[in-house]
């Protein structure tokens, strides 16, 4: 059995309409880390168009300061999605939340209240910083229509979530997962093996779940996660290379990879839909 094999009982008329994620920058890797990683708004939009055009559904959006550093500034955000708007309207922006050891959680709950995005992600570990105004970040976005991704990074993060969702801290309809295999740090490359414990310990408690893959291992995990009828993200936040060592030429083919694959299995890709 090939390395990236994982049994799965899907039929092809059972493989359910696949989303495709694309985070392009992340907040800490720059052109130093590649040349195509797009860091400047501009940059940014026309990597969202050239995403769009590969299959792509939906952008996760980090903005960078003048000084190329991870930011949460709601008037760069804006100043993002309109640019990402005028270039790829059937694209949907999910916007970041992410602390990247600078922001507090009341900072991040700030830019929520300012942006009201459509889309946003937020890790559970972060929000635990702060129970309190946790609170009022999940309050805030079930009321205002946000729709919120949580991030899980590991068993812990997983027992967290589905106890906040027990309390009611999390409403049954944010039930949107986002599980992240390997980590940046280490660097530690993604073991497809760990996804069955993850999902295992969500015991079904999510409407939808997403696996991100950091290292080179990032389509072999892609291609497992697409026979379990699961979501993907993908793109130079978590990855640079390919499966032989060498450097992705660019975001887009990363996507194109996991479109050309799903193809090849039969996964019928979601429908975009017009976004205002």
């Amino acid at each position: 059995m090939p390395k990236d094999s994982i049994t799965s009982d899907q039929k092809p008329e059972d493989l359910q309409p696949l989303k495709v994620t694309v985070a392009p920058n992340g907040a800490r890797k720059t052109t130093r880390d590649h040349p195509e990683l797009p860091t400047t708004i501009d940059d940014i939009a026309a990597a969202a168009r050239k995403c769009a055009d590969a299959g792509a559904h939906e952008l996760h959006l980090h903005v960078r300061n003048a000084g190329g550093k991870h930011s949460l500034d709601p008037g760069l955000y804006r100043e993002a999605m309109s640019a990402v708007s005028e270039t790829a309207p059937d694209f949907r922006i999910q916007i970041t939340t992410e602390a990247a050891g600078i922001y507090s959680v009341g900072a991040q709950f700030e830019t929520l209240k300012q942006l009201a995005p459509t889309a946003a992600s937020v890790s559970v570990r972060e929000m635990a910083r702060d129970v309190d105004i946790a609170r009022y970040v999940y309050r805030f976005a079930h009321d205002g229509g946000t729709h919120i991704q949580h991030i899980l990074y590991d068993q812990n993060d997983i027992f967290t979530y589905r106890a906040w969702l027990a309390e009611g801290f999390i409403e049954p309809t944010q039930q949107d997962v986002l599980l992240v295999l390997g980590q940046y740090a280490s660097p530690n490359s993604a073991q497809i093996q760990t996804l069955p414990h993850m999902l295992a310990a969500l015991n079904g408690e999510m409407s939808s779940w997403t696996v991100c893959a950091f290292g080179p291992t990032e389509q072999q995990v892609m291609r497992a996660v697409l026979r379990m009828n699961g979501h993907v993200r993908v793109g130079f936040e978590n990855n640079l290379y390919r499966e032989n060592g060498t450097l992705l030429r660019d975001n887009t083919e990363s996507v194109s990879l996991v479109v050309q694959h799903a193809m090849r299995l039969g996964r019928p890709l979601c429908k975009k839909v017009h976004v205002s």
